[in-house]
This record gives C-alpha cells, structure tokens and sequence, in this order.
C-alpha cells in the first residue's frame, strides 16, 4: 500500500505508512523510573494505545535520503564524536493547538540536544521537518484538543506528585524504523563518545 495521507474522521489527517519507504528515526529510551512512571501515565490516559516505550527523540521520523548501511555509518561518525551528556525534564506541557499531544519538556541539557539534531539532520537522514525541533519526552498523543487538555491537567498533577529523579543520562541512542502504525523496530544501538556497537 502507497504511503501519504488520509482524512480522518471529523477532517482530521492521519499518515499512512509506505512500508517500501519507511520512515525512520533516532532516539534515546528512557529506561529508568521516570520512564516506567510516563509509560505507567500513558495507559491511564490513554489505555487503547498500543505500548511504546518513554523515549527522547533525537531524529523525528523521516525517509532515507539513501540506504541504511549509510544512515548507520553518520550515525557512528557523527555521534562517536559527542560525550554521553545530562538532561533533566522539566515542566508537563502540550502542543495544542498544532496537536493533541502531551509531553514533558527538556530543560537542562535542550542547546546539547538542538546541537545534536543539527549535525545528524544531513546526508542520507537531511528531512525538511514539519516543526521546529523541541526536546521533550511525549507521554501521549489524545484523539482531540479537548481529551489532551484533560488529560495535561492529569498529567500535571502526577507529575506534581513524581518524587523520583527527573535527570536521564544520554549515551545509548537507537536507531529505528517504522515497521507499521505505531510499530518500531530497534536497527541498532548507537553509543555517544565511542564507535556503533556491532549488530
């Protein structure tokens, strides 16, 4: 099936993946207590979600301006260059009106990230994006503005009441592809400040 774009129900546009030109992404998981308590938040806002796991995004989706094994080979030169760093989230906000989202955002550490972005976002991973890039970590992405603002007052009183660390350590990214809506898979783990592990 071709991949574009669909309307939705009440004119809503809906992606439809193009599974022989997947989109592809880099991101860091988020895998200590702050991201079980974000995965944990998203099933109570949203339980039909299907499970993705916490995670920064580095690299929003994007098609490959050439193969992956070149993708892999940037990733690696550009990212072995750059220390593991610290980034600490701050404060629960949303993307209303652009899109229903939820999210919490990147405070220390934001200029490392923007600065990362940057240097990846060329060659074979170059993609014009629709929005500036944001540091932050999504915790769920509503049918409509109405349910996201219901579900940010929720979210910010859980986050009120979160007493675990809100710092993340970055120094393992992956690298994935869009398999099918709302599935990724992981191609491979990217280590800052040293080369590509081996598949």
């Amino acid at each position: 099936m071709p991949g574009g774009y669909a309307h939705g129900r009440r004119g809503a546009i809906i992606f439809i993946p193009n599974m022989q030109n997947p989109r592809y992404a880099l991101v860091a998981y988020v895998r200590s207590p702050v991201g079980e308590f974000i995965e944990n938040l998203r099933r109570e806002l949203h339980p039909d979600l299907p499970h993705l796991s916490a995670h920064l995004t580095i690299l929003p989706p994007r098609p490959l301006q050439g193969t992956e094994s070149a993708a892999l080979q940037m990733l690696e030169r550009i990212c072995g260059q750059a220390e593991p760093f610290e980034v600490t989230l701050g404060n629960v906000e949303t993307f209303i009106p652009a899109t229903p989202t939820v999210y919490i955002r990147v405070t220390q550490g934001a200029s490392r990230l923007h600065e990362l972005h940057d240097q990846l976002n060329t060659q074979s991973l170059m993609f014009t994006e629709e929005w500036s890039y944001m540091p932050h970590v999504t915790i769920v992405k509503m049918a409509g503005g109405q349910a996201a603002e219901d579900a940010l007052k929720i979210a910010r009183s859980r986050w009120r009441a979160y007493t675990g660390s809100q710092r993340l350590m970055l120094e393992r990214l992956t690298f994935v592809r869009e398999d099918d809506l709302n599935c990724w898979l992981d191609l491979a783990p990217v280590l800052l400040g040293r080369r590509l592990v081996s598949r």
